[in-house]
């Protein structure tokens, strides 16, 4: 399998950290040289492990966004 590269552009905030210390996490990142995106996954503490997550274009983030404010949240 080809490895993945990946560059945290803009590390965004922490949602949540277990008692291993991997953090879920809400950050910019490039995947393989291509345009930084939203993405929200777990990583290892220095960021050299992760695990799956969900990455979102700013259209989908915006469209997140709208929907949780229309539940108020």
């Amino acid at each position: 399998m080809a490895d993945i590269k990946y560059e945290i552009t803009r590390h965004i905030g922490v949602l949540s950290e277990n008692a291993k210390g991997w953090r879920k996490e809400l950050n910019l990142v490039s995947w393989n040289d291509r345009e930084p995106k939203f993405d929200i996954r777990d990583w290892a503490p220095e960021h050299e492990k992760m695990g799956k997550g969900v990455t979102l274009s700013e259209t989908e983030i915006d469209a997140l966004k709208y929907l949780l404010d229309e539940i108020g949240i």
